[in-house]
């Protein structure tokens, strides 16, 4: 994977912050959908790596459904809470092959340097205190988010997504994730703006 200057500053900002999920140092990159956030979170991990960290990824897909954007949440504090006390957790992770969710494979997760966590809703107020770093990946506009999100997720999915968007848009509004940030990251053009 190619050298990204923008994870590269974040992974240093990552570095030089205070674990606060017991010796792990917990990173969230939130946005909207379509806007990036696997793709950054893939080359935030590859930059902590190449500093010698042990990382690892957690991706709410893993979680959430059509359904259920974010109720879940409880299932995932449990591993978190269990990182925290120096304990390896494990969850089941939903299998979206089939463009629907199933039950899929167990999932471990040992107990990192960091763990990130990427996907809608992993900035949530409720998690804010045990974060190390918030980044929010900006994205372009929404039609263009929309397109490619179905061209990642495929046309039968684009109801779906629709449905998605319009819930993004009042969940960001009051969890106000985008305000919190310490990081905001715009991957169309390779810039960031590295907050407070």
């Amino acid at each position: 994977m190619r050298s990204d200057p923008v994870a590269d500053r974040v992974a240093d900002a990552v570095r030089g912050s205070p674990a606060r999920l017991g010796g792990v140092r917990l990173v969230a990159v939130d946005g909207p959908s379509g806007a990036g956030k696997s793709t950054f979170a893939r080359r935030l991990v590859a930059a902590l790596r190449a500093r010698g960290d042990a990382v690892a990824l957690v991706s709410t897909d893993d979680f959430a459904t059509w359904d259920d954007p974010v109720s879940w949440w409880p299932r995932l504090a449990a591993v978190l809470d269990r990182l925290a006390t120096g304990c390896p957790g494990s969850y089941r992770a939903w299998d979206w092959t089939s463009g629907l969710p199933r039950p899929g494979a167990v999932v471990e997760v040992p107990v990192p340097d960091v763990l990130v966590v990427e996907g809608v809703s992993s900035g949530r107020a409720s998690v804010r205190l045990r974060l190390t770093r918030l980044c929010w990946v900006e994205g372009p506009d929404r039609a263009r988010r929309l397109e490619r999100a179905v061209a990642r997720d495929g046309e039968s999915c684009r109801r779906h997504l629709e449905a998605w968007q319009r819930f993004e848009d009042g969940w960001f509004a009051v969890d106000d994730t985008r305000r919190h940030a310490d990081d905001v990251v715009q991957p169309e053009d390779g810039a960031a703006v590295v907050g407070a």
